[in-house]
């Protein structure tokens, strides 16, 4: 369990809940902003609702506001931690740690700190690559997870390029990512062009996300360099991480696994992935979504997620 001390409740015009836009009605009232000090590092993360603890990672280039709109249902019945990893949104952002081993420990120091020993998971693109790290690395600390809208770095080998332009337009940016300091130098200034394409492009249809949110999360990345410089570095640990996934599938997941595509974006290479991780995996699809399902079909997520959560057999 925490100290008083390792908690810190962020006030109104910092960055807290109540200062993002357009939340849910009562939104506010059940949920609210953390610094939690894990050591070397300072995270944050929006925490609400009781019951059985549930960590949201989210994935590239948002922040824990992705979750949003399924968080007051899943507050109902569980202690909802929607946290912003190292280098994304209000939580530090210093240089290295930013492969999945690391951030996964991350994870598991501030559910410590928050007093949770044991949860359950949901991970959605770069957030899923953490979520099978934390499955994997604290097989102790996680008793279920479900991810969402990714493929794990090294578990298949990556789709064409040349010659598919869908999945062109989905993994151009793999490469652009991972440049050692051209690519912040290109997009600072125009960050509105580069991640606007990115939400534009990924989603079922280029107006599934509203204004607000793009907007947000442009901003987020805008007002800090180091938010833009953080943002690449997940892509430039990649050597890393796939060196550490190799590890991880010699010994593989025995825990419940959900997988998770949009129909119009990942399909169902998400469960596709996750088999050669995991031995007891459950794939859907969610219909006329994109690669953004918590924003663009919250309604369906949830209906994917909640009947999993409540399973009986699991622990």
């Amino acid at each position: 369990m925490s100290t008083a001390a390792e908690i810190f409740e962020i006030p109104t015009g910092t960055g807290s809940v109540t200062d993002s836009p357009h939340l849910p009605d009562g939104f506010a009232d059940v949920f609210g902003s953390r610094f939690v000090d894990i050591g070397e590092l300072r995270l944050h993360a929006v925490v609400g609702g009781e019951g059985t603890p549930l960590l949201l990672i989210g994935g590239w280039p948002q922040t824990w506001y992705a979750w949003r709109l399924i968080m007051p249902t899943l507050a109902r019945n569980y202690r909802v931690v929607a946290v912003d990893p190292r280098g994304v949104g209000l939580s530090d952002k210093p240089f290295g740690g930013y492969d999945t081993g690391t951030l996964a420990a991350d994870l598991v120091r501030l559910m410590s700190a928050l007093g949770h020993d044991r949860f359950a998971v949901v991970g959605h693109d770069v957030g899923m690559w953490i979520g099978y790290a934390l499955a994997a690395d604290h097989p102790e600390r996680v008793d279920r997870l479900a991810v969402l809208e990714a493929a794990l770095p090294g578990l298949l080998p990556s789709p064409p390029l040349m010659g598919e332009n869908h999945f062109n337009d989905l993994l151009w940016h793999f490469a652009f990512n991972r440049l050692s300091t051209v690519n912040e130098e290109l997009v600072r200034g125009r960050e509105g062009i580069f991640f606007g394409y990115q939400f534009r492009h990924k989603a079922a249809t280029p107006t599934a996300l509203p204004d607000h949110a793009v907007r947000h999360y442009i901003d987020t990345l805008a007002a800090d360099p180091d938010a833009l410089r953080a943002s690449f570095d997940f892509y430039r640990a990649l050597d890393a991480t796939m060196h550490q996934n190799a590890h991880r599938r010699t010994r593989q997941l025995t825990l419940p696994v959900l997988a998770i595509g949009g129909a119009e974006c990942s399909g169902d290479r998400v469960a596709a992935t996750m088999r050669a991780a995991a031995t007891e995996v459950t794939g859907l699809q969610i219909p006329h979504c994109g690669h953004f399902p918590a924003e663009e079909a919250p309604d369906a997520l949830l209906a994917a997620l909640l009947p999993f959560l409540e399973r009986p057999d699991v622990a």
